[in-house]
């Protein structure tokens, strides 16, 4: 008896050790995965959790990696949890004890948490595999996949705007083109910390250039339960951070003077909750952008419908984004944004926003050579000095038109982006305190040198901040203007809120 218990014993222990193929059960799923890396990588939907075996390592994100939502919308994935979600796959396949076992990715066949783990997979074929956004997902489209959901905006109704995986794959790697994103030195506690609500709910979507956040208040304190932040909590981020221009796009709820006052450009062009920018609105917020010295912080209620819109459509002119890869680069980088006609707005707007973009360029062009060309001339010469000053011209019907519409909107006692803002609160933990946006508050967080939060040690040093452009007054020729400047007190800050 000892003798077969000892027979079976042995034989167990050889076929628990003996290097040999998967079971059926595992080639059967391997054979209707997606094959990223040949006899390395795969990316598969299974109905049931898989053990892992001697020669392949299982592993799924979709509990780890959840898409917070307003309404209905469920992706794309914000950067943090992308860069998180490479990490996580790079470790795996540098590590010694999986370095002999095929590394399977799987989803389950939940249509939207399987959409957001096939662009995870495709983000890291795009970044990491050098893949084109087309070469990835014709990979995710292989094997026995099923299609894929498109993702949908935040808006609370029927959805009228498909984006696909290949759109977010497309606005990445544009993103990746133009230097808006690097994955080896993007930080993410950094990212997570300031999109809170209480520690100021802000992202860049242009490093640099443009800063989306959530609108500010009158006072810093906490009403409700929820944080409110006055101007004042954020001129240390924003100087720090050579912001210098803020344009509001909502009804007025803090006085455009404290912004001022504290050395910061401050526009008006204010848009009903929810709705499309006007061609003039259009206009104006494209030449402030292009005529600013430094980056533009841009809010609206939420800093999502009104504050993305506008923002993608400096993308799309100057960067040339389609409206659907400017629709995904800003998602990924603050969830939510631009929304319901807005989408069809962007769509619209496209080709004549290219050609403007082509045309500046080109102006732009000419004008370094004739300076280039201007300098030369002029370097023959010791005491010759130009100077010249130049005053925007706008027309201050369209604000008189604008208040109007501000008015209508203050009636609505909770707007799109109160909502959303309320929606977006309920997923964070609420502060004890009230303005902590400071991330040096993190012990464990280490700031990225490369990142667009950058620090003027040498000005900090000395106790002072470069200085920044006063704000621009605006002056009118229209008749309605010119009735307006009879009978209006000619004070300065009046004007500085437009």
């Amino acid at each position: 008896m000892s003798t077969e218990t000892s027979s079976r014993a042995s034989a167990h222990l050889r076929a628990l050790f003996r290097m040999e193929p998967s079971p059926p059960l595992g080639s059967e799923q391997l054979l209707g995965a997606s094959e990223l890396l040949k006899d390395r990588l795969y990316f598969a939907t299974l109905r049931n959790r898989p053990k892992s075996t001697v020669n392949t390592h299982y592993f799924c994100t979709d509990e780890e990696f959840v898409y917070e939502n307003f309404y209905a919308d469920f992706g794309p994935l914000n950067l943090a949890l992308v860069y998180r979600f490479c990490c996580k796959l790079n470790k795996k396949l540098k590590s010694f004890s999986l370095s002999r076992k095929k590394i399977v990715y799987y989803t389950s066949f939940d249509q939207r948490k399987r959409a957001n783990a096939a662009f995870l997979i495709g983000a890291y074929a795009v970044v990491y595999l050098k893949k084109t956004p087309e070469e990835a997902y014709r990979i995710l489209l292989s094997g026995s996949n099923p299609p894929y959901l498109p993702f949908r905006d935040a808006s609370f109704g029927n959805c009228t705007y498909n984006l696909s995986i290949l759109d977010c794959l497309q606005g990445l790697k544009k993103a990746l083109q133009h230097g808006f994103v690097d994955f080896k030195t993007f930080d993410a506690d950094e990212y997570e910390h300031y999109e809170r609500v209480e520690n100021g709910d802000f992202n860049w979507i242009v490093p640099g250039k443009f800063l989306a956040f959530s609108g500010p208040h009158p006072k810093t304190k906490i009403e409700n339960g929820y944080p409110l932040h006055a101007p004042e909590a954020y001129f240390p981020y924003f100087r720090k951070h050579n912001i210098t221009t803020i344009i509001r796009l909502n009804k007025k709820i803090y006085e455009a003077k404290r912004f001022t006052d504290g050395g910061f450009e401050h526009y008006d062009l204010f848009f009903i909750d929810g709705s499309t920018p006007s061609e003039s609105i259009l206009q104006q917020f494209l030449n402030i952008c292009e005529e600013a010295e430094g980056a533009i912080a841009v809010h609206c209620k939420a800093g999502l419908g009104r504050t993305g819109t506008l923002i993608a459509s400096y993308i799309i002119k100057h960067y040339k984004f389609t409206h659907s890869e400017a629709i995904a680069w800003i998602r990924m980088c603050r969830p939510g944004s631009i929304i319901g006609p807005q989408q069809h707005f962007l769509e619209e707007k496209q080709p004549i926003l290219w050609v403007q973009g082509d045309i500046f360029r080109t102006k732009q062009k000419t004008k370094e050579v004739d300076e280039d060309s201007l300098s030369k001339v002029l370097s023959g010469f010791d005491d010759i000095s130009i100077t010249g000053t130049s005053t925007r011209i706008e027309n201050l019907d369209k604000y008189i038109e604008n208040d109007l519409e501000e008015d209508s909107e203050a009636k609505n006692d909770m707007t799109q982006g109160d909502q959303l803002r309320a929606l977006k609160l309920q997923r964070q933990p609420r502060s004890a305190t009230t303005g902590a946006l400071r991330l040096e508050d993190m012990k464990t967080h280490v700031r990225s040198i490369s990142q667009p939060f950058r620090l003027n040690t040498a000005a900090l040093s000395q106790g002072s901040v470069s200085p920044l452009k006063a704000t621009k007054v605006m002056v009118s020729a229209s008749p309605t203007a010119k009735r307006i400047n009879r009978h209006a007190p000619s004070s300065v800050p009046n004007f500085k809120r437009f």
